[in-house]
């Protein structure tokens, strides 16, 4: 008999643990209920703030829109209903009339007929200013030359012109210079480049000394290119050995025959050798020079 109520005991022990554990939440959905009344709570709130419009942003943008897709009087929007209801026309102030009317037309196109600003006409005379104060220098140093020239009596023996790379003194003169395929200087040459040195020494600008022959081929050298850089060669060597100029602003280059005078056939001519004073003026300057000395009767 004990062992009887013993078992009834115990199994119905183990049977309410059973309904325990299979109790189900009935309760969940107000979790739900509440998360979706805080969504509907927090779209009103927006819905609310959006419906605030600021009036006078919002016509400027209506305006501007319209203008801006070539609708000067906008329709779309007027006759609605609701919070902007009542709203009088705001005008376009000029300052955005204009940003729109830039944007409208695109970036501006130079007129390349139209009359040059005053700043730059200014620069232009600037630089011609300078052009023709450099011009009256390098004038200077011809006048130098050949008055030191003038006074051996050998100012016909020498050229001078002004270009855009400077001030060219040019030894031209039937066999005075040179014989023909030869290097070496006459005594005429000598003492010539011996009066052009003194000037050349008080100088600040390079000197390029350029050889030149004529078109006959040469017989003691291999092309007339050594011939002409020979001659510039022993005229460098006169100014510097003997009239001191100083060898870091000198140089000597040959030319052949390839840049010849007026007429390639002047073969005394052409059988020269040219004293080069090198400008050292910027070269927006530099490229006036032919110009003024267009209009220059004195140095061509």
């Amino acid at each position: 008999m004990s062992s009887g109520r013993g078992s009834g005991g115990h199994g119905g022990r183990r049977g309410k643990k059973h309904e325990e554990e299979e109790h189900e939440n009935h309760e969940r959905w107000a979790v739900s209920y509440a998360d979706m009344m805080t969504v509907l709570v927090g779209l009103f709130i927006v819905l609310y703030a959006m419906s605030n419009v600021d009036q006078v942003k919002y016509e400027q943008l209506r305006d501007s829109l319209a203008a801006g897709f070539g609708n000067g009087q906008p329709s779309i929007l007027e006759g609605n209903v609701g919070t902007l209801d009542g709203v009088e026309r705001f005008e376009i102030s000029p300052t955005l009339r204009e940003d729109v009317a830039e944007a409208q037309a695109g970036p501006a196109v130079e007129d390349p007929d139209a009359p040059e600003e005053a700043d730059t006409t200014a620069a232009d005379a600037r630089t011609m200013a300078l052009a023709e104060q450099e011009y009256g220098r390098l004038e200077g140093i011809a006048t130098q030359i050949a008055n030191a020239l003038d006074d051996e009596g050998l100012a016909d023996r020498v050229r001078f012109r002004i270009t855009e790379r400077g001030l060219f003194i040019g030894m031209v003169a039937d066999d005075v210079f040179f014989s023909p395929d030869s290097s070496r200087l006459t005594g005429t040459a000598e003492r010539i480049v011996d009066t052009i040195a003194p000037v050349l020494v008080g100088l600040d600008e390079e000197i390029s000394v350029e050889g030149h022959a004529n078109v006959l081929p040469s017989t003691r050298y291999p092309t007339n290119w050594e011939l002409s850089s020979d001659r510039a060669t022993q005229v460098l060597r006169r100014l510097v050995e003997t009239g001191r100029v100083p060898g870091g602003r000198i140089a000597a280059v040959g030319f052949g025959e390839s840049r010849p005078l007026d007429s390639a056939d002047d073969l005394n001519a052409n059988r020269r050798v040219d004293l080069v004073v090198l400008s050292d003026a910027p070269e927006t300057v530099r490229e006036l020079l032919p110009r003024i000395a267009a209009t220059d009767p004195g140095v061509s």
